[in-house]
């Protein structure tokens, strides 16, 4: 079931541009979002001529101009992030998958200025981008890959207070298990249960739609939301992170090496 979950993710957050190199998937989104702009190792080959593909790897990614991410999960070899690090990338954005095995024991929302729409629209990438304060090119990227997948269903939320859109979020559905991604709230309304309305109105619709349990992704240090997150019962199951090396520090390395 981990290992589902690692593609249910995959599929629910895609890119605009996914490479397959050897059994690693690059992927590319004009580097919004970390995890659509990294590499994936869904297997690796033997690691005799590693080095050799983490390279072919940052020479992709900063001609598309971009520094290199590496996604590092339990699945991966251990000599794939030992030898990450002995090229000089930072561990960073350390993250916890949370599971919720039963949808039916969550109490019921009591909130009901909720909004959820079925397909994405302009009302809710607004709300998004107010209260994020997401860019307009990340924007338009967000609705590029949030166009309609055969394999998943989306549900799009926003709670308002006084009609004006304070939370957002968005539900993923495949195989009977709820993704929960871009949970956000206005500063001003912070830490006053408009989150976890927001979240039990996010799995009583997935439980209308046949969904029986759940996953989600928070960063490790995020207190607040891993409190939430917990008062729900959802439960660790695994850990991932993120390797990173800049396009600079690529050249820099590159010139060091007698010749490529």
């Amino acid at each position: 079931m981990h290992k589902r979950i690692e593609e249910f993710a995959l599929n629910a957050w895609p890119a605009l541009q996914t490479m397959v190199y050897r059994g690693w998937l690059l992927r590319f989104a004009d580097g919004y979002t970390k995890r659509s702009n990294s590499v994936s190792a869904i297997y690796s080959e033997d690691s005799s001529n590693l080095v050799d593909r983490i390279q072919y790897c940052e020479d992709v990614y900063v001609k598309s101009g971009l520094d290199v991410v590496f996604k590092i999960t339990p699945f991966n070899p251990p000599v794939l992030d030992q030898a990450l690090e002995a090229r000089g990338y930072s561990k960073f954005d350390i993250t916890i998958v949370k599971a919720l095995e039963r949808l039916h024991d969550v109490e019921l929302p009591t909130y009901p200025e909720v909004e959820i729409m079925d397909e994405l629209n302009d009302k809710w990438l607004d709300a998004l981008q107010q209260i994020t304060g997401l860019s307009d090119q990340h924007r338009a990227v967000t609705r590029q890959m949030l166009e309609p997948q055969a394999a998943t269903e989306y549900g799009y939320f926003a709670l308002y207070y006084k009609s004006v859109p304070i939370a957002c979020g968005l539900g993923a559905i495949e195989d009977s298990m709820l993704g929960i991604y871009d949970i956000a709230t206005s500063p001003d309304f912070r830490n006053r249960g408009f989150a976890r309305q927001l979240l039990l109105h996010m799995i009583q619709w997935a439980q209308q739609k046949g969904a029986t349990s759940s996953y989600l992704q928070v960063v490790a240090n995020n207190v607040a939301a891993n409190r939430l997150y917990e008062g729900l019962h959802y439960k660790e199951i695994y850990r991932y992170w993120y390797r990173h090396l800049s396009k600079q520090q690529v050249a820099m390395n590159e010139s060091q090496l007698p010749f490529r």
